[in-house]
C-alpha cells in the first residue's frame, strides 16, 4: 500500500496518507494572535490539508487538541463548535500542554478517512 506525504519537510510532513486514512501533523495558528484567532487559523489549515488529501471535515475520525492554558477551553470550543460537522463529530480529546513556543495557544491534530 502506498504512502503519500503532503507538505513534506526535513522534520515532518503536514499530512500523510496511507490507504484511506489521512494523518495530519499538529497545526498551530499565528504566534501573537489570541486563542480564538489561532483556532480559526488552525481549522483553516486543517481544511486545506484535508482537501489536498482528498477528504474533508465530515470524515474526521479523531481529534487531539492541546491548549497552553485550559482557561481557553471555552473560547477554543466556540470556534470548534461553529466549524465541526455536527452530524459527523470525531472522537476527541483535549488537554493542557506546554506547546513548542510560548506564543502558541492551541495545537490540533486530526485523523480522517478519505
Amino acid at each position: 500500500m502506498s504512502i503519500q506525504r503532503l507538505e513534506a519537510g526535513r522534520r515532518m510532513s503536514g499530512a500523510v496518507v496511507h490507504g484511506d486514512t489521512v494523518y495530519l501533523s499538529g497545526q498551530v495558528g499565528n504566534a501573537g494572535d489570541d486563542v480564538t484567532q489561532q483556532t480559526v487559523t488552525v481549522l483553516e489549515r486543517v481544511d486545506a490539508l484535508l482537501a489536498a488529501a482528498g477528504t474533508d471535515k465530515s470524515k474526521l475520525l479523531q481529534a487531539t487538541i492541546w491548549l497552553a492554558d485550559m482557561n481557553d477551553f471555552g473560547a477554543m470550543n466556540a470556534v470548534w463548535d461553529a466549524w465541526v460537522d455536527p452530524a459527523n463529530t470525531p472522537a476527541r480529546a483535549t488537554g493542557e500542554s506546554k506547546l513548542a513556543a510560548p506564543d502558541y495557544l492551541v495545537e490540533i491534530i486530526v485523523v480522517a478517512a478519505r
